[in-house]
């Protein structure tokens, strides 16, 4: 099998998308891309995001590949986790605190930053609606986050989102005190358990 049908088959296995990490990482080059890009084979969907013309462009994944010290949170990981039927009107990403926020400022990306002991804490996998898997924030970290005072997110967002996790199977609440506890939002978290659970 020549580079043209592996890259081919790499993305049909991926949900119609390779990057070029990937193509490289496979012992591909680069112009093996460049190839398929001037041919139609696939289509350019962000800087090293190509993918399948008949394939729907994720760009939520698209841009967890350009920004991966990105984690994606507050409402966009609600959404990401169907804890709201809210689509975000943009993408919410919490970054290290020493990272240049310059290039995701201009996705118009709205960013968020904290220390590295927070910032890897809950960090989880989670697909996309167009069936990609980037990084979110866990549900517990989640819901932890938009209880912070600084998190600015709508107090019916932030209900909605309770009431959906009180009627899941999967909750883990002693997760979800012991982040409000790291988070410092205990007092906030028991006021809204007490009336759901």
């Amino acid at each position: 099998m020549g580079a043209t049908e592996s890259i081919i088959r790499m993305a049909k296995e991926n949900n119609g998308t390779v990057t070029t990490a990937m193509v490289v990482a496979a012992g591909f080059s680069r112009g093996n891309i460049k190839y398929l890009v001037d041919k139609g084979v696939i289509e350019k969907s962000a800087r090293g995001v190509y993918i399948l013309p008949e394939v729907w462009d994720d760009e939520i994944f698209n841009l967890q590949n350009r920004f991966k010290r990105g984690v994606y949170s507050h409402e966009t990981a609600l959404f990401l986790w169907d804890l709201t039927d809210r689509t975000p009107q943009r993408y919410c990403m919490t970054f290290p605190a020493n990272y240049n926020l310059k290039n995701p400022k201009e996705e118009n990306i709205r960013c968020v930053q904290c220390k590295k002991a927070l910032y890897d804490l809950g960090i989880a996998e989670v697909t996309t609606p167009g069936g990609n898997t980037v990084n979110a924030y866990s549900v517990e970290r989640t819901l932890c986050d938009i209880l912070r005072t600084h998190s600015r997110v709508d107090i019916q967002i932030v209900t909605e989102a309770f009431k959906h996790y009180a009627a899941r199977s999967n909750k883990n609440v002693p997760v979800l005190s012991e982040y409000a506890t790291i988070l410092k939002v205990e007092a906030r978290l028991r006021s809204y358990l007490e009336v759901l659970l």
